[in-house]
């Protein structure tokens, strides 16, 4: 079952393609020209702070992007990270969510929330028993 899931993962990545194509639609929809001699590539890797011939490689679908240049290049755009590294294949949109809110960083209502407990009652009840098992600020048996 996990060899099926991991391998059903890794069929709806993305490919250095689809974010070169998905890229070429986020530039031209702000109205970069990337025609051959539009100057679009050079004013976004301006912009993005990347050299132009990884924004033509990147276009071209070629070979895959380190993080730093994933960050830089959805800073230009306005794209959060975790978007662009799912575009980018980096990262399966399932696996986002855990990137997004790292496991043990949950408050009482997110909790009761992925529990299902819609009754503002047993809302209240989980909120006091999260609080009642809280270590107090300092203790050094924490963790």
């Amino acid at each position: 079952m996990l060899f099926h899931a991991r391998y059903v993962s890794l069929m709806r990545r993305r490919t250095p393609q689809n974010f070169a194509s998905w890229l070429h639609d986020q530039l031209t929809a702000r109205s970069y020209s990337l025609t051959p001699r539009g100057g679009g590539q050079a004013r976004f890797a301006e912009a993005a702070g990347v050299s132009k011939a990884t924004v033509s490689r990147i276009l071209r679908g070629e070979g895959s992007t380190d993080i730093a240049v994933l960050e830089k290049i959805g800073q230009a755009l306005g794209i959060r990270l975790g978007v662009i590294l799912v575009e980018a294949g980096v990262i399966d949109p399932d696996e986002l969510g855990g990137v997004q809110r790292p496991q043990g960083h949950m408050t009482a209502d997110e909790a009761a929330d992925e529990l299902g407990i819609t009754d503002p009652t047993k809302r209240q009840v989980l909120r006091g028993v999260i609080e009642t098992l809280k270590p107090p600020p300092g203790d050094p048996t924490a963790g």
